[in-house]
């Protein structure tokens, strides 16, 4: 009853940005993401007949906030299977935590992946992704690879709000260039966010109703391999999210001062004909996605900003996978 799998943060490139049902993780709008491929999240699951409660290590250490909600999340597989066994559970991430870099995503989608294996869930990956949605809205996406859409759905239920691959990886290979402007966790977490902007922001109801149109965009892009106009629909989408996000009562400001000055190198490297584009997620990360023939001139240009700690450089990425035990401390 032991299994480990790895599993993806994804990049939002149409966001998502406020939920309509906050128990199910629903969201308000649709979203269109990228898997990367370096960054990882591995996780150990094994269940353990007779044990009382999960014990749960994250990075080598005790998270009791997030033990909690990993606890919540193998309920639900718990339930599938009609079984109450407590759970060793070791998770480690090869990248900043909590911190704007969608550790969630690529962290519940692992354990789902390998909760389901560990008790022997013969679940579709549709199945895995409404699971994975239920503990953290953008794991939904980090099941599958590449270029990845997920549905905001209708139904109350939550059924039909699930993620479904576009385009593999291999078909459009695109790099990113992450900038690392800060390794703490940020102050707002996103869920927060969320709640906040919607009570608060006065742009929440344009949000929603200009999304779909933005996704149409981005999928059309996406199908023609249109690097420009998924620049623009990218760029827009993003500093629209911030700001709903800053509009709201307190407003969020996720950014600090080296994730604006990496935009304006960005912008000034497209301007100068270079094939990049820039998004930044609820956090002061700014990823920088390019033609793999740029990526080296991006990671120049980034490096060279004030305040960036470090440039991440990754391709985009497969789904969750079943991976090896002793890979999840490797």
């Amino acid at each position: 009853m032991r299994a480990a799998s790895q599993a993806q943060p994804n990049i939002a490139l149409v966001k998502y940005w406020g939920k309509r049902d906050a128990a199910l993780n629903l969201p308000v709008v649709g979203s269109l993401s990228i898997t990367l491929e370096s960054l990882w999240t591995r996780t150990d699951v094994r269940f353990v007949p007779g044990q009382q409660g999960d014990r749960v290590s994250l990075n080598g250490r005790s998270d009791e906030a997030e033990a909690k909600r990993i606890s919540k999340c193998l309920d639900l597989l718990r339930a599938c299977a009609g079984v109450d066994y407590g759970a060793e559970v070791a998770s480690r991430n090869n990248f900043p935590t909590a911190a704007g870099l969608a550790s969630s995503a690529s962290g519940f989608a692992a354990l789902v992946h390998a909760g389901a294996r560990a008790l022997g869930l013969e679940l579709s990956l549709a199945e895995q992704s409404v699971l994975a949605r239920r503990c953290s809205g953008s794991a939904a996406r980090s099941i599958f690879g590449g270029y990845v859409e997920w549905a905001h759905g209708k139904l109350a239920d939550g059924t039909d709000s699930v993620a479904r691959p576009l385009l593999d990886a291999e078909a459009w290979p695109l790099r990113v260039a992450v900038a690392i402007t800060s390794t703490a966790a940020k102050q707002v977490g996103s869920t927060e966010g969320m709640r906040r902007t919607a009570e608060t922001s006065p742009y929440q109801s344009a949000w929603i109703e200009t999304q779909e149109a933005d996704l149409g965009v981005a999928r059309d892009a996406i199908r023609a391999r249109d690097f420009d106009a998924l620049a623009r629909i990218s760029e827009y989408s993003c500093l629209k999210m911030h700001a709903l996000a800053l509009a709201a009562q307190p407003g969020l400001l996720y950014w600090n001062g080296a994730t604006v000055e990496c935009m304006h190198r960005v912008r000034a490297l497209r301007q100068q004909g270079v094939p990049v584009f820039f998004t930044v997620d609820a956090g002061p990360q700014l990823k920088a996605v390019c033609a793999p023939s740029a990526i080296e001139q991006v990671k120049a240009a980034l490096r060279d900003v004030p305040g960036v700690l470090e440039v991440l450089d990754t391709g985009l990425g497969e789904g969750a996978r079943a991976i090896a035990l002793d890979w999840v401390e490797a």
